[in-house]
């Protein structure tokens, strides 16, 4: 597979897909916003008018936006120009429910669908060291391996489609939950005195160090919210996530409360900055 169409150069895609370009993969990009295609043209990466062109003579189109909604306007137009036999590898983090309706998509058009969700942020997008979450069978998932390498520094695959979709729930469930509960524990230490830095060192040097907790616990102290992560993007998951588990008659405590306190950071104005903000609440008198 050595020609490449690539959807969605936001924070993550566009990373991602100069990641493909540096590994040599004839690339043609597109963005619905045009603006962001700006970069890439002026680097001489061909950009496509729009979705179907972007997808025609490809042996694969990496699809990576927003939301199930982005998906689905997307795919349709994805499908008029993707030949017979060509792969779509969708990236973004959508419901199971979307997942599946976009593999009967593309294998209704004689093509294959590999479910491949990404676990990180936009420095490891960056780096090209993503872990990729995919969901395909062992032959599909061989033959675009060496786009997925190019991209991340290792495929965990999950099962069936839909499969690499519940697993990136799972992962941002649990990532939502240590956010919180980081900026609630900084806000508590600080207001009985404790010093952040102390507070930070104790907890990276005990049974709770983690990579997360210090990235982003020297983000809530430094007050620098720029955007890895988006609090949006994570309200998003949260809600699909608590979907997810809705429909296996499963109730997630811990997350329907997570998902409250993200709400309240994004209606506090904060949606478009990193989760780190979630130290913002609450509102510092």
């Amino acid at each position: 597979m050595q020609k490449v169409g690539f959807i969605g150069l936001g924070a993550m895609g566009a990373p991602m897909a100069r990641s493909l370009h540096r590994a040599g993969f004839d690339l043609r990009v597109w963005n619905r916003s045009r603006a962001r295609s700006a970069e890439f043209e002026r680097d001489g990466i061909p950009v496509a008018d729009d979705a179907a062109a972007v997808a025609a003579d490809r042996d694969a189109v990496i699809i990576m936006v927003s939301d199930p909604s982005a998906l689905a306007a997307v795919l349709g137009g994805v499908l008029q120009g993707l030949p017979e036999g060509g792969t779509v590898i969708n990236m973004s983090t959508v419901s199971h429910a979307a997942t599946l309706a976009a593999l009967k998509a593309v294998q209704a058009h004689g093509g294959y669908f590999v479910d491949a969700p990404v676990s990180g942020t936009v420095k490891p997008a960056q780096d090209g060291s993503l872990v990729i979450l995919a969901g395909a069978g062992a032959e599909v998932l061989g033959r675009v391996q060496p786009l997925l390498d190019a991209m991340g520094k290792k495929t965990i695959h999950c099962g069936a489609p839909g499969q690499g979709t519940r697993m990136k729930l799972v992962i941002n469930l649990m990532l939502g939950g240590m956010l919180a509960l980081l900026a609630e524990g900084l806000n508590l230490g600080e207001r009985g005195g404790l010093a952040p830095e102390r507070l930070l060192e104790a907890v990276g040097d005990g049974p709770l160090g983690a990579p997360l907790y210090s990235v982003k616990g020297r983000m809530m102290l430094e007050g620098r919210f720029d955007k890895q992560f988006p609090l949006d993007l994570l309200f998003k998951d949260m809600e699909l996530l608590l979907q997810e588990a809705a429909g296996h008659g499963l109730p997630l405590y811990v997350s329907a409360a997570v998902r409250e306190v993200v709400c309240a950071a994004c209606g506090a104005g904060y949606g478009d900055e990193d989760m780190a903000a979630l130290y913002k609440l609450p509102v510092r008198p």
